[in-house]
């Protein structure tokens, strides 16, 4: 079954890109930063989501990456499936943070419990079909509206949404043209999938 090693942002100035990532979140081996200046406008297609599990640590992350430079797209709120908040990195990628309980379970840490490489496509069910074509297994799946496919034992979960309905949720606008400034490390590489993202080959 495949899986995905790592996840390559393309950024402008890739030190300033490694202090604010080190800074916010950590960093981490499954994300790498990669120098580039192909163009690219408004929404790139694509969120990182960091699930975390409570509240508490949900705003201790999101509190690094504001003093770290990123804008706030939408504040730390309660909502009908927990608590999480909606930031955009200096280089332009967007990032959620969140929890599925809205209690405080005690101290907040920077503890990050799973990544999720949540990809806007045109189509969820003939993106489904493609990676299904590739070997992926669909783990869970809510029709034409999202998709998660198993990606087991990696380090970042992958799930596919109709663009509009994830850049609603991560209220931006879904207009955006360019570049994703996104490469895919999976040893199901090299591809470029039907709404332009780029997968590599990587080894385990």
């Amino acid at each position: 079954m495949p899986t995905i090693e790592f996840v390559t942002i393309e950024v402008a100035d890739p030190a300033a890109a490694e202090g604010f990532y080190t800074a916010a979140f950590g960093g981490g081996s499954w994300l790498r930063l990669r120098g580039s200046q192909t163009p690219t406008t408004g929404f790139r297609g694509f969120t990182l989501s960091l699930v975390v599990s409570q509240p508490a640590t949900v705003d201790n992350l999101v509190e690094g990456a504001l003093d770290a430079g990123a804008t706030a797209l939408k504040p730390a709120a309660k909502s009908l499936w927990g608590y999480g908040a909606v930031v955009r990195a200096p280089d332009g990628t967007i990032w959620t943070v969140a929890s599925s309980t809205k209690k405080h379970t005690g101290p907040g840490t920077r503890q990050i419990d799973e990544i999720v490489l949540q990809l806007g496509v045109a189509d969820v069910a003939a993106s489904r079909r493609y990676y299904a074509d590739r070997g992926f297994a669909v783990a869970r799946s809510y029709g034409r509206r999202y998709v998660e496919l198993d990606t087991s034992p990696s380090p970042v979960k992958l799930a596919l949404y109709r663009r509009r309905a994830l850049a609603k949720v991560a209220a931006v606008s879904a207009e955006g043209t360019g570049s994703h400034r996104l490469v895919v490390g999976s040893d199901a590489g090299p591809f470029t999938d039907p709404d332009g993202f780029v997968w590599e080959a990587a080894s385990h």
